[in-house]
């Protein structure tokens, strides 16, 4: 099985050696290496039901990727671990090795090997490397006072996404799709970073949940303007159709893997990034998030495991 994964797969030159020995080895020309790990659950993170092996397979890569260039960083390699009931289909596992190496070299990188191993239901373990390529990383916690919030990629779709297979519908697909698989702006971390970002992360959990993480690290509050906020034609008419608030998916909606930043100003903003809101002085109860001024008064800020 894992010769049918691995021959005749194509590594970048990031890959100085790939499968088939103990261990990879990975270029790192910057000196650090950039790394972080992700695992996904069947009938947590994805459904087979829902979503085709091939589809799970790109968002397994997709979600690790995402937090490299939340740093600033260039995705390089990842290492993948699978376990999976015996009785799996072949073509299953098949079906998310196409995808994982169909994201990774929409990426630009390789999976430079793995594990496999038996287990009751299916888990994806994956870890991924970056590299700096001489930048600082860019963490979360250096928003200041002053700075202007923005972000890059399509919020609210993956939520959108959920509703509508929740309802047991399948379409509209550019919706569903996004659920099933984000589509990470892999190039605009590095770019964020040259432009002088001073705070970053994935959005994975929920705008308001993420940025209140950069709140929480950078010890500022963050007041996010509604106004300022792009909700799609599409997904506010399939949110119209399901009776929901497609402002609230794009404030609490997780899994599209957009990211969000500071930057010192509007003119240190790339193209390609919208501004949001503004970091301001936390005031004497800490960090804080507010949308228009006010405290959010809608249902949970975002996703969290093990929540009551």
């Amino acid at each position: 099985m894992i010769a049918a994964v691995t021959s005749g797969r194509v590594q970048p030159p990031s890959t100085l050696l790939g499968p088939g020995d103990d261990a990879a080895v990975v270029a790192a020309a910057d000196g650090r290496v950039v790394t972080t790990t992700d695992v996904l659950v069947q009938g947590v993170h994805f459904r087979f039901d829902w979503s085709p092996p091939e589809q799970v397979g790109r968002k397994a890569i997709a979600v690790n990727l995402a937090d490299i260039m939340a740093m600033g960083a260039t995705p390089t390699a990842v290492l993948v671990g699978l376990a999976c009931p015996g009785d799996t289909r072949i073509a299953t596992v098949s079906g998310l090795a196409d995808g994982m190496w169909a994201e990774a070299e929409r990426a630009g990188v390789g999976i430079a090997g793995g594990d496999m191993v038996t287990a009751e239901q299916v888990v994806i373990s994956v870890t991924a490397l970056g590299d700096l390529q001489g930048r600082d990383p860019v963490p979360r916690s250096g928003a200041r006072q002053g700075d202007v919030l923005a972000v890059c990629g399509r919020l609210g779709w993956a939520a959108g996404g959920l509703a509508v297979l929740g309802r047991g519908f399948r379409s509209p697909a550019g919706v569903v799709n996004a659920q099933r698989y984000p589509e990470p702006p892999y190039a605009q971390g590095p770019i964020a970073a040259q432009a002088g970002a001073t705070s970053m992360i994935d959005v994975s959990d929920g705008l308001l949940a993420d940025v209140g993480h950069l709140a929480e690290a950078s010890s500022v509050a963050f007041d996010i303007r509604s106004g300022w906020l792009r909700v799609d034609d599409r997904l506010a008419e399939v949110a119209s159709a399901l009776g929901a608030d497609p402002l609230h998916w794009v404030l609490t909606g997780g899994e599209d893997h957009a990211l969000a930043a500071t930057f010192p100003g509007k003119e240190h903003v790339p193209q390609g990034w919208t501004v949001v809101g503004t970091a301001e002085t936390a005031g004497v109860d800490g960090p804080s998030i507010t949308v228009d001024g006010k405290p959010y008064t809608g249902d949970e800020p975002g996703w969290q495991h093990w929540r009551s």
